[in-house]
């Protein structure tokens, strides 16, 4: 049974009051200020800080962060704390007040603060500490021809591609290699394996990254007593995991990785205004706050590294129809990862662990003592597989990292990522209780105190477990995992959910559901689903665009992900207008609006009043559910978890990097495909054998590399060898990347935004200016050209290219080149990205697309840079890519139609803004204001949503591709992803 209460107490964190630094060095290269004049001197007895140049992809590690200007943020900003000048300190208070300040990024734009206290100072491998030029230890040094355990690079790349990319079957593996050496008879040759035991052995013989799975073993220890014994009580539980500790060394040592995680806790800060930013967890005050108190309780960890340890669990389905097959995956990663990197994975979230999931008979399944057992069994499991981080919790352990340096690494529990389900079990509380805080389960949204491990451990001793039940929501006969942890407390690890608590949770389950009861109570059941029908053909009829989720049959299906939910919330808003009151369109902005803010990747404390402002106008609004009967109370436990949201954000940084997508995500690698490749029985050991060898492979790729053995393709490294030339041999391919409609880019970033047109251009399209004409049916095409093209050699010609003359306008009429798209690059790290943030799109315009029509794509395009939001761009539909020379420059163009923004602000009850087609005046000639623009103009697409509820057109009549046609008036769709939501305010 799970071990003994740890009588170990914590006390609450202490809230610091804002201060300023106010005493700088005034050694020569010396940037560093202190609050008081004892910490000026105690600085002067030091080394100096050493200054590095600013490397752009803005790493997070203090070695890497450097600084571009000697002056330091005026005294009024949040260097650290403020002291009078007057009164002694506690030396303890000074050493938690010194801070290291530090400009970081481009242009001076941002500093940071960093703890000086836990500042990661590099170490031998015995952890004395080194000077802050010293080189990284010598690594052992391997051949540029060791491909160990392969014999070449040929045989890795081979089994690198058979087993984790084509997931190859061990029977199908076989034939391939069977066909292979059949081919190869005649030459006399072998294949490079002769099955697929030897390939499989060569990949267990690899011995980078290789963490084993263990194993343990649990059992209901009271006391048996009679042949009516429940069954469940005479069954063992196994539970197969990997060391934490291992897993947390290979993620360090990771070169990868080293330049994009944070080493040292820090605070960020915008230079022009003083305003705090979050963005990494190691911005959040949790890490601030942790390293303050393992400075004071152990003073001997000063100049370690902390690593906050972040886990995640959650049960999940791999098979349904042939059986309810479920297993109980936990994962793990680090805090001093970026965020971006964890979304993308790279071997930054790790499966650690399947827990055991007890069943029994009906007869058994809902009693008190096998409900209890199922609980205890998960906290005791986690107990057990985290025991090896006891040790580094207190005495920090020597490790190294990818930089090649060595550390001293205390470790800390700071966050869990689960849903409401898993976040009851692991809290130990009531369902329908909040695990945060302790509001009365009936009045959930009632101002209440965070819950806290003392509170919890005091009225546990005091009280008896009905009363724990009833007043505080506590099941008080648990005994939760982090109390065999030091400091850790599960209240304060849970972290915000967007996945289940705002997008399946509030958004589908209630507010959707709430729409289709307010329908039916208003209209009847007959009259409601009539309207339900034509919302479902709105959503339906809404223009394709990139990442957007297609309807085309409405919502009716049974089974509802997350990415359903996730697309529809970029188009109900604009489906239900019409049909529902303005304040029910308005709690859904309001809604929307919150979700789409803690979702940024960087949150500021403007953003932080935003999502207080949009919380409060949720609240208001949702009132009109209540007053039409739809509902009878708010006190549900998902909605109630907004009002966490701020906290959290200014404890772990933005939500982005600890949302249970993560961890669903890597359901799909880590479990449901490896199952799907066992023969289904006894799989989980085969799980755990596919797992252990995927590991190994990417570790061996890390690892090649890291020593630049991969460079170029298989082919071209074989070519080299054999001394031939590969550009003779080997073509680069030519797929066009127009087979994609979306995709991330590891790239750092350089600029906000570039557009550039595909590679191959349309030959059977038109080649002159004569022809394009004709193709569009566009007679002022020439004209268009031309003015265009006076805009672009004249560019500081005060007059407007329309206003001038038409024959003093250049004259062109020589060949095109035709586009079907052109690809948009631009720095969206709130949406799914590259680990630097990057996203590449695809604007179409083309007259067939997929065999259903015609497709214009709309673009923002930027008008005046100088202004914010809406008022710097304006939206026009792409109606043809094309290029051409003139004078021995190639100007990439777009053909487009304009648009004109309805109003000077946004809807008041959609907050989008309104736009229709422009048109000459008069309008009666229904003359389209069309331009030829350069493609650098273009920002990115955008998408259009119609404004059903002022046309008399038929949804059921309208296509996707035809949308933009048969409309008039429409909404700029802020919601169709995080970036366009940053920027069409």
């Amino acid at each position: 049974m799970p071990p003994a209460r740890d009588d170990h107490t914590r006390r609450r964190p202490m809230q610091r009051p804002f201060e300023t630094l106010r005493h700088p060095c005034d050694e020569p290269g010396c940037n560093r200020w202190f609050k008081n004049l004892s910490g000026l001197t105690q600085h002067k007895r030091t080394i100096h800080p050493c200054f590095h140049l600013f490397n752009q992809d803005r790493t997070g590690s203090p070695g890497d962060l450097g600084q571009e200007d000697d002056t330091l943020p005026s005294v009024n900003g949040h260097t650290a704390g403020v002291d009078d000048g007057h009164q002694e300190q506690d030396p303890l208070d000074q050493e938690r007040e010194q801070v290291r300040t530090e400009f970081v990024g481009p242009g001076r734009k941002l500093y940071r603060n960093y703890h000086t206290g836990l500042d990661a100072r590099r170490c031998d491998a015995e952890g004395n500490f080194l000077p802050d030029d010293a080189p990284p230890p010598p690594r052992v040094q391997k051949s540029l021809d060791d491909w160990t355990p392969y014999r070449n690079r040929l045989e890795f790349e081979l089994t690198d591609f058979l087993f984790t990319h084509a997931e190859m079957s061990a029977k199908k593996l076989d034939t391939l290699l069977e066909i292979w050496a059949a081919s190869l008879l005649a030459l006399g040759g072998d294949p490079l394996f002769n099955n697929h035991a030897e390939l499989y052995r060569v990949i267990d013989s690899t011995c980078v990254g290789e963490v084993p799975w263990e194993d343990f073993t649990i059992r209901y220890t009271a006391e048996v007593r009679d042949e009516e014994t429940a069954p469940w009580m005479f069954d063992n539980y196994d539970v197969w995991y990997r060391d934490p500790q291992k897993v947390i060394h290979n993620i360090l040592a990771s070169s990868n990785l080293a330049a994009k995680m944070d080493y040292v806790p820090y605070r960020e800060y915008d230079a022009t205004n003083n305003e705090r930013r979050w963005q990494d967890f190691m911005s959040g005050n949790w890490a601030w706050e942790e390293a303050d108190r393992i400075i004071h309780e152990f003073p001997m960890t000063g100049g370690a590294t902390l690593v906050p340890i972040i886990l995640g669990s959650d049960k999940t389905t791999v098979s349904v129809a042939t059986g309810q097959t479920d297993y109980y995956p936990l994962y793990l990663s680090i805090g001093n990862v970026h965020n971006t990197v964890r979304r993308a994975h790279h071997n930054t979230v790790v499966l650690i662990a399947f827990l055991a999931m007890p069943k029994t008979t009906r007869e058994h399944a809902n009693t008190p003592e096998f409900r209890k057992f199922k609980r205890q069994l998960f906290h005791s499991s986690l107990t057990r597989i985290l025991n090896s981080l006891h040790p580094a919790m207190k005495v920090p352990e020597v490790v190294r990292f990818g930089d090649g340096y060595y550390r001293r690494v205390i470790y800390r529990l700071a966050a869990y990522i689960a849903d409401y389900e898993e976040q009851v079990l692991l809290s130990c509380i009531v369902r329908n209780w909040c695990p945060k805080c302790l509001a009365h389960r009936e009045n959930l949204d009632a101002d209440a105190l965070r819950r806290h491990r003392d509170h919890s451990d005091t009225v546990i001793a005091v009280l008896e477990l009905r009363d724990l039940w009833d007043k505080y929501g506590i099941v008080g006969d648990l005994i939760p995992f982090t109390n065999d942890f030091l400091r850790a407390d599960i209240h304060r690890m849970l972290s915000p959910d967007i996945l289940h608590q705002l997008i399946k949770g509030g958004f589908k389950d209630h507010l959707v559901d709430w729409v289709e009861k307010y329908l039916i109570n208003i209209h009847g059941k007959t009259k409601a689903e009539k309207i339900l029908d034509d919302i479902d053909c709105r959503i339906a009829a809404v223009a394709p665009f990139t990442g957007l989720r297609r309807f085309p049959q409405g919502r009716h299906f049974k089974q509802w992900t997350g990415d359903d939910s996730k697309g529809l919330m970029k188009v109900y808003i604009a489906a239900i207008q019409g049909y529902v009151p303005r304040d029910m369109v308005r709690t859904f902005r309001a809604f929307l609006e919150f979700c789409y803010l803690v979702r940024r990747n960087v949150v500021t404390e403007r953003t932080l009043a935003e999502i207080d402002d949009a919380l409060g106008r949720f609240h208001y609004y949702r009132e009109v559910f209540r007053n039409a009967g739809v509902v009878d109370s708010f006190s549900l436990p998902r909605q109630h978890a907004m009002k966490h949201y701020h906290h959290l954000i200014c404890q772990f940084g933005a939500p982005n990097g600890l949302c249970s997508s993560i961890t669903e995500s890597k359901h799909i690698k880590a479990v449901k495909r490896p199952y799907r490749r066992t023969n289904r029985f006894q799989a989980l050991g085969q799980m755990l054998l596919i797992n252990q060898r995927l590991d190994k492979l990417s570790a061996a790729r890390a690892d090649f590399e890291e020593r630049g053995m991969l460079n170029g393709t298989c082919l071209t490294h074989v070519l080299e060898v054999l001394g031939r030339n590969a550009s003779d041999e080997a073509e680069e391919p030519t797929a066009s990347y127009e087979e994609d409609s979306s995709d991330t880019v590891d790239t750092p970033m350089t600029i906000n935004a570039h557009v550039l047109l595909a590679r191959t251009y349309q030959r059977k399209r038109a080649k002159d200016v004569g022809s394009l004409a004709a193709e569009l049916e566009m007679p002022q095409f020439p004209e268009i050209l031309r003015r265009f093209l006076h805009g672009q050699l004249y560019p500081a010609d005060a007059c407007d290219p329309q206003e001038i003359p038409f024959d003093e306008c250049p004259f062109y009429d020589g060949k095109l080149r035709i586009y079907n798209s052109a690809s948009s690059t631009f720095f969206a790290p709130s949406d799914l990205s590259g680990v630097y943030g990057m996203r590449r799109e695809y604007i179409r315009s083309c007259p067939m697309w997929r065999n259903e029509g015609p497709r214009f794509d709309c673009v923002f395009v930027v008008t005046d840079p100088q202004a914010e939001g809406m008022r710097a761009l304006d939206v026009a539909r792409v109606l043809c890519f094309f290029s051409f020379k003139y004078l021995q420059t190639v100007y990439p163009c777009a053909i487009v139609h304009w648009f004109d923004r309805v109003g000077d602000n946004p809807d008041e009850d959609t907050g989008m803004w309104i736009v229709c087609p422009s048109y000459l005046a008069p309008r009666t000639h229904n003359i389209r204001n069309l331009a030829a623009i350069h493609v650098d103009t273009i920002y990115r697409a955008a998408h259009l949503i119609p404004i059903y509820s002022t046309h008399n057109i038929n949804s059921r009549d309208v296509r996707p591709h035809c949308s933009y046609d048969m409309f008039h008036s429409f909404y700029v769709n802020k919601f169709a992803d995080h970036h366009t939501f940053e920027i069409a305010f």
